[in-house]
């Protein structure tokens, strides 16, 4: 195993909202807490010591009956037994359900959030911090994880159950891993992932409890803590906060304000809804809208006044589900947070939140951008050894590579920046010629001037598409290098899932992951594993 990293810049796959936060850039600066560092943590742990002990009392008893029907180990016993202390923190991830845990970025998420627990730890003794999973079992947008890809092939579970997917029972998923098993073959390695999927999936009667176990045998080890939120008491806890959001709609009134400012150097993620709750049941999760002083759930018949509303919020809160606006408000209500650890895309619109945080009073996390691997083997990293790309030109679009690569091995030079700027010199003097005797000669001047610049442009393309014939071998032997590292011109992590790794290579594979991934670096992780 070797490790290379480098700047997320420079891999061409990351925004400017997330370079520039990487960057600790003074236009991003307004929208975040702090830039994550140890000592910012510490400067978090303050604005967090005022957690009610009843709360997480409340938190602790839930999570001990969510673990009640699942081997447990010791260090994740300790780590829900410890929320019970004031001195102790969490660090959160969130991912959705997906089928046999989605493409490989549920491991580096899951990972990240373990290892900054551990760093912390190491840095400030005297608190003591636990990783966090948060399952959206909430959501409801099942075509988004219903499938896995292994080895370019979709796994899919199909099934016409609606609302929120944590509540979907597993009943067919039988026939998806008989599907499954037969790309796996007989190692040691198929087997475990053949029984892993069963003892998930085929014993466990909903998929928040099928994702849990899958989460937990595959990190709780470490200390791994996985909460579902969708649970009554939890919901009690944030009763004021949805009481509010239904009465004054401050979430929609912020965030709206905030994004005039940030689309001034970046790009929304997300736009608020007047009201960011759904209507959750055991069939349906709907958007609530306000119309002519009414409550209504759309595509139902269910409505409210406010009093009705008011009574129903507080005999059952578990009916009122956030939306991707208000779910991270929700998570740091219950929990004693510091810190959420998540994609570019994540990040984005947590950026849109902290004035809304500011003014109902909780206060906004650290952010955190998780860990990015690229998996290449050794003969992958010895094919590109051959034709001299190193791992940053690697990254460049696979087009562009092979332009640069036919240029450089090209029979004659074909680089015509040279005829363009010698082209440019001298139909600028010309232009301060027409300046002088005939203004209106500059604009056949200039048109002139277009011509010819296309024309050399045309002849360059000619040139090279005459290279890429010449060159065939080489442009194939790229073409097909870079789209097994990029499936569909993409980081692999959001295509493929972790079994092909652990077919090939077992637990090590998460333990080369584990040893690796440390958040508050910055780089982005290239990891060559042997062949």
């Amino acid at each position: 195993m070797k490790i290379k990293k480098l700047p997320f810049k420079d891999t061409g796959f990351f925004s400017n909202t997330i370079i520039d936060y990487l960057g600790e850039e003074a236009t991003i600066t307004p929208f975040c807490q702090q830039f994550p560092s140890i000592d910012s943590f510490k400067a978090q742990i303050e604005l967090k010591t005022n957690v009610d002990i009843s709360s997480r009392k409340v938190l602790v008893d839930v999570l001990k009956k969510q673990y009640k029907n699942i081997p447990t180990s010791s260090v994740t016993q300790e780590n829900i037994d410890a929320l019970l202390s004031e001195r102790t923190f969490t660090i959160v991830t969130g991912h959705q359900l997906n089928l046999f845990s989605g493409p490989l970025y549920f491991l580096y998420k899951i990972i990240s959030t373990i290892n900054l627990c551990e760093e912390l730890s190491e840095k400030i003794p005297d608190k003591h911090f636990v990783p966090v999973y948060w399952m959206a079992s909430e959501d409801h947008d099942f075509e988004e994880i219903n499938f896995f890809n292994f080895k370019g092939k979709k796994v899919q579970w199909n099934t016409h159950q609606t609302g929120g997917v944590g509540r979907f029972k597993t009943e067919g998923l039988a026939e998806v891993l008989a599907l499954f098993s037969k790309h796996l073959g007989a190692s040691k390695n198929a087997k475990y992932l053949i029984e892993l999927f069963r003892k998930a999936y085929l014993e466990h009667s909903d998929l928040a409890s099928a994702t849990r176990y899958l989460a937990n045998e595959l990190f709780g080890e470490y200390g791994l803590v996985i909460v579902d939120a969708d649970e009554v008491a939890l919901k009690q806890l944030f009763v004021p906060q949805i009481l509010r959001e239904l009465k004054e709609q401050v979430a929609y009134k912020q965030v709206i304000e905030t994004n005039k400012k940030l689309e001034k150097h970046y790009k929304i993620q997300v736009n608020p809804r007047e009201i960011n709750l759904f209507y959750l049941t055991d069939n349906i999760r709907e958007r609530i809208v306000l119309e002519d002083g009414m409550y209504k759930v759309i595509n139902t018949e269910i409505s409210w006044d406010w009093e009705a509303l008011k009574k129903h919020v507080k005999e059952h809160p578990e009916r009122f589900s956030p939306n991707v606006i208000f779910r991270p408000l929700y998570q740091e209500t219950i929990l004693p947070n510091l810190g959420y650890i998540g994609g570019g895309g994540e990040l984005a619109y947590w950026f849109q939140l902290k004035s809304f945080f500011d003014k109902v009073g909780v206060p906004f996390p650290l952010l955190i951008l998780r860990n990015s691997v690229q998996v290449i083997s050794e003969k992958q990293e010895n094919k590109l050894y051959r034709m001299d790309i190193d791992m940053q030109t690697l990254f460049k679009k696979k087009n562009n590579l092979i332009k640069e690569k036919v240029i450089e091995n090209a029979a004659v030079s074909m680089n015509f920046d040279a005829y363009k700027q010698q082209l440019n010199e001298r139909f600028k003097k010309l232009k301060e010629t027409a300046k002088k005797t005939d203004v209106s000669f500059i604009g056949a001047v200039n048109a002139q001037e277009k011509k010819q610049l296309k024309g050399i442009e045309k002849l360059e393309k000619r040139l090279l598409r005459a290279e890429k014939r010449r060159q065939e071998d080489l442009v194939t032997r790229i073409s097909l290098l870079h789209e097994e590292i990029f499936p569909n011109q993409g980081l692999e992590e959001r295509q493929r899932n972790f079994s092909e790794y652990y077919l090939a290579y077992g637990r090590n594979f998460i333990e080369y992951l584990k040893g690796n991934l440390y958040p508050l670096e910055g780089r982005f992780t290239v990891l060559v594993l042997a062949s």
